[in-house]
């Protein structure tokens, strides 16, 4: 009986081996859970600048924290808030020389 039923096995279940019961089996883009399984290796850049690495439970690449402005010098205040301040661009127009004259080539042309 073992040996017909081994024989028989993919004629009896056929998808058996093609199904996968996990939480990824059907989403496309952000699997969407409230708690991960796994903790992540983020970096996570403080205010001064230096970085250290950290298990983070959700998959984030890096978090930058924020600055405190109130802690900063009012010459760094307004440099920081010149850097957040949207850059208007410099629009240089040119006079282009037009000195071109057809009546030159038309010696080149045939007619």
């Amino acid at each position: 009986m073992a040996s017909l039923l081994s024989r028989y096995r993919n004629l009896i279940f056929p998808c058996q081996a093609c199904v996968r019961h996990n939480s990824n089996r059907v989403s496309c883009a952000k699997v969407d859970r409230k708690y991960y399984e796994r903790l992540y290796p983020t970096l996570l850049v403080f205010p001064n600048g230096s970085t250290i690495n950290i298990r983070n439970p959700q998959p984030r690449q890096i978090i930058q924290l924020p600055i405190d402005i109130t802690k900063l010098t009012p010459e760094e205040q307004a440099a920081l808030r010149r850097r957040r301040q949207p850059k208007t661009e410099i629009k240089l127009e040119k006079e282009i020389e037009d000195n071109y004259d057809r009546r030159k080539y038309l010696k080149y042309i045939k007619k």
